[in-house]
């Protein structure tokens, strides 16, 4: 969070230099944000569903990917979270 406004007052450092820094003047390093917690927002307006049923919890992504002759073609993918897997 500090390298970003760094680069733009000029000063050409990158975060791992950051880092080195603060640990070596006795400061703590923010703490990194959990994976599985980014999608909770400070005031809970979203709230990662845990799948109680079969197709009670639904996910969604696009897959990019090359044929042999070189174009690209684009799949939308989805699919259930059965409750027994997680």
């Amino acid at each position: 969070m500090v390298t970003g406004p760094l680069n733009n007052a000029g000063w050409l450092v990158n975060h791992k230099r950051v880092e080195r820094i603060w640990r070596r003047e006795g400061l703590k390093d923010p703490k990194k944000q959990n994976k599985k917690g980014r999608l909770w927002l400070n005031d809970g307006s979203c709230v990662r569903l845990r799948p109680e049923r079969p197709n009670h919890v639904w996910s969604y992504d696009f897959v990019q990917d090359r044929t042999a002759d070189g174009r690209g073609y684009r799949t939308l993918t989805s699919g259930d979270r059965d409750p027994a897997i997680s």
